[in-house]
């Protein structure tokens, strides 16, 4: 332990993690080094696998051992009281009494991180309890004044709360709220707002930057959403294949960035200042490293005039409808009688109407409980709709009998957001795309089967040999790629896409975009696509439908929308877009 008169609060000095998979070596994270200043907010980006969460962990001690450890480096932690100690050469009893207390963390799932079986309140209430000497009583209200500083509703009711009877901002704010129970001196939030709805996103955002003035907090903030990192980190480190390739001040990294793979993270976000026809990708750019004018003429390229997009939405006009949906409702039971008959519901879906057309994408948008994923659902059947009427191709959706309907879910599917929980975990990825051909009789034989099997995995832009692997052989933005290619092969007219890139890194999410867009003209596909990214939207839709609480407050072409909202609820939707 030594005496450092320095402002930084943490140093960490050539960091090496290693695992071992097959008895052999992979670095995860390459001998990197940077420091946190006292009171800053240091903001990490990468893609999956660069080596952001293992460096968190690492700092933490919190790496699964085995397969992972820590193989070189330095973390010094610099108290209040100026002294410095390594964080990797104290023992385990020691860092259980910073972890948590001077050092604390906001896990990536909270739901994950909460324990289901236990009260929200209680599990904050311990994380007090471990490191002060405080009654039950006081724990009890010191977790109550925290519920009220993050803004929880009710915190009474929370505290009482399991973490299913939660939404997933509320329970990020009981993880926020456990993280800084203790006053940490440094915060680290491992993509704390992933997969949150845009105002739901600036909430938490805010707060954090208030968590970190009222406490003089240092924060390291993780995330592969750059809008995020822009709006809140004070200095950017840009890691790459467990490298830091980048690091500077917010505003110089993003207004002047110089390595290929930081522009191309930058550039492949899709932007609301102007319409692209395709998205960049990482590879774009890095094929053209060191090269400017390259990379900037090939990202021009892709900007699509306002004047195709003007022509687009005239000629969809003169398409025949694929979809009529009229005064649909579905409704969920809130509360029952002592007889178990329903006494009140919940209109998840109330009274809504809309017509769309062949070869379109219609964007559906609205926050977390708007009713956005059970409207798209219920037009599907695979959840009951309470009343109204759904037209596919003029047939009366409703109406059918299970052999009709079976023979109609060939052209009617869906994309899930999870593409991990979509997949039979114990079946081959060949077996899995083949299943539905064999349920609905494509084709003669399973060779004539096993081939259009992988002309699709080429078509979605995955390899042939990949048949045979099981879905936990893959990344999150390939599973989801072998849910596009199973979805295919039934050759459908209609996808309802339900936030089926929002959990996706801003590069993978970017080649799905481009990959459903060149589908939906090879197919001549009509979309619905369900999300909370106004960015997303734009870039995939022709027109958008905005909703709020079960109802459809606003519809019109995606320009429209965007640059002339109409109702208050979309103007707001709109200025959460960071």
């Amino acid at each position: 332990m030594t005496d450092t008169t320095s402002n930084k609060v943490l140093d960490i000095k050539s960091l090496q993690t290693v695992f071992i998979n097959d008895g052999k070596e992979f670095e995860a994270v390459k001998n990197i080094s940077f420091t946190i200043p006292k009171g800053s907010t240091i903001g990490i980006v990468g893609e999956s696998g660069s080596g952001k969460s293992v460096t968190s962990l690492s700092i933490m001690r919190l790496l699964p051992s085995p397969p992972g450890f820590i193989k070189n480096g330095q973390v010094d932690y610099i108290s209040k009281d100026g002294l410095s100690r390594d964080i990797l050469d104290i023992s385990e009893a020691e860092m259980c009494t910073l972890r948590g207390n001077a050092i604390s963390m906001i896990f990536q799932e909270p739901m994950s991180s909460l324990n289901p079986t236990q009260r929200c309140g209680k599990q904050v209430a311990e994380a007090i309890l471990i490191h002060n000497q405080v009654s039950k009583a006081e724990a009890r209200a010191q977790v109550i004044r925290l519920f009220e500083r993050v803004q929880l509703p009710d915190p009474e009711r929370i505290y009482r709360s399991y973490p299913h009877e939660m939404s997933g901002g509320q329970i990020q704010r009981v993880m926020i709220a456990m993280a800084v129970a203790n006053h940490p001196e440094i915060l680290i939030a491992d993509e704390p707002t992933t997969a949150l709805d845009v105002t739901v996103q600036k909430e938490i955002i805010k707060l954090l930057s208030e968590i970190k003035s009222e406490f003089d907090t240092s924060t390291i903030f993780i995330s592969h959403d750059l809008g995020v990192i822009k709006e809140i980190a004070d200095y950017v480190i840009v890691m790459y294949k467990g490298e830091i390739v980048e690091q500077g001040a917010t505003n110089k990294l993003f207004n002047n960035p110089q390595h290929a793979y930081t522009k191309g993270l930058i550039a492949c976000r899709p932007p609301m200042d102007k319409r692209m026809h395709r998205l960049p990708v990482i590879s774009d750019f890095m094929e053209r490293a060191g090269d400017d004018q390259k990379q900037l003429d090939f990202v021009n390229s892709l900007i699509e005039p306002i004047a195709d997009y003007q022509t687009r939405i005239i000629g969809l006009g003169n398409e025949a409808d694929i979809l009529r949906v009229e005064n649909l409702s579905t409704y969920y039971t809130a509360k029952k009688n002592f007889f178990g008959r329903p006494t009140a519901f919940t209109k998840a879906v109330d009274d809504v109407s809309f017509t769309m057309k062949r070869g379109e994408t219609l964007g559906l948008v609205g926050e977390s409980g708007s009713g956005k994923s059970t409207l798209g659902k219920s037009i599907l059947r695979l959840i009951p709709a309470t009343s109204g009427k759904v037209y596919f191709e003029d047939k009366d959706v409703f109406a059918l009998g299970k052999t009709d309907m079976r023979k109609l879910r060939k052209d009617y599917q869906i994309i899930f957001q999870d593409p991990f929980s979509s997949l039979n975990p114990r079946m081959r990825i060949g077996a899995a795309i083949q299943e539905p051909m064999k349920v609905h009789g494509i084709f003669d034989n399973d060779i004539l089967r096993k081939e259009k099997v992988i002309e699709l995995l080429e078509k979605v832009g995955l390899e042939a040999d990949y048949y045979d692997r099981y879905p936990h052989q893959f990344s999150g933005g390939q599973r989801q790629r072998i849910c596009i290619a199973r979805t295919l092969s039934m050759n459908p007219k209609f996808i309802i896409c339900d936030e089926s890139v929002s959990a996706l890194d801003v590069s993978v999410q970017a080649q799905i975009l481009n990959l459903l867009k060149d589908l939906k003209d090879e197919f001549d596909l009509s979309y619905i696509f369900i999300t909370h990214d106004l960015s997303v939207v734009k870039f995939i839709s022709d027109r958008i439908m905005v909703m709020q609480a079960g109802k459809i407050v606003e519809m019109n072409d995606t320009e429209s929308i965007l640059n002339n909202p109409q109702k208050e609820y979309t103007k707001n939707l709109l200025d959460a877009v960071m």
